[in-house]
């Protein structure tokens, strides 16, 4: 049998770019042009947001970790829809007592997609002008 290599797949700098953000109180690894479901956002369809408390950032080149967020990293969602989660039944029952609660619980989601990952970065160095302000004594 004849040995066939199979060829690399390029994987380019936007797919190996991703975040790690902190959100509605949980951490969430983002990449670009994905679409992922965070806890309800009070704001409307097809608003965007910025992220601003990234705690990773990896831009396929280099992996910057903040401490505890990395400085001027922000991560743009769009969001889609708002929707409910699964509906999960919690069902509690003392043998023998006749005793039983059936609850169930949907959790409330908002469905975002992730439009960019980005970091400002200030290599321009601003000169700063002192203007000195003469007093005329009259």
């Amino acid at each position: 049998m004849a040995d066939k290599k199979s060829t690399p797949t390029k994987n380019t700098t936007q797919d190996k770019t991703y975040a790690i953000v902190e959100a509605s109180g949980k951490q969430f690894w983002l990449q670009p042009n994905r679409y992922y479901d965070l806890d309800r956002c009070n704001a409307e369809v097809n608003d965007v947001l910025t992220l601003e408390k990234v705690l990773l950032l990896n831009d396929g080149k280099d992996l910057k970790l903040g401490k505890p967020y990395v400085k001027d990293a922000k991560v743009e969602i769009k969001i889609l829809e708002h929707r409910r989660g699964p509906k999960i039944i919690v069902y509690k029952m003392r043998p023998k007592k006749k005793t039983r609660r059936k609850n169930g619980h949907r959790q409330e989601l908002t469905r975002v997609l992730v439009q960019s990952i980005s970091v400002e970065s200030k290599n321009k160095k601003t000169k700063d002008t002192k203007t000195t302000t003469a007093k005329v004594e009259s």
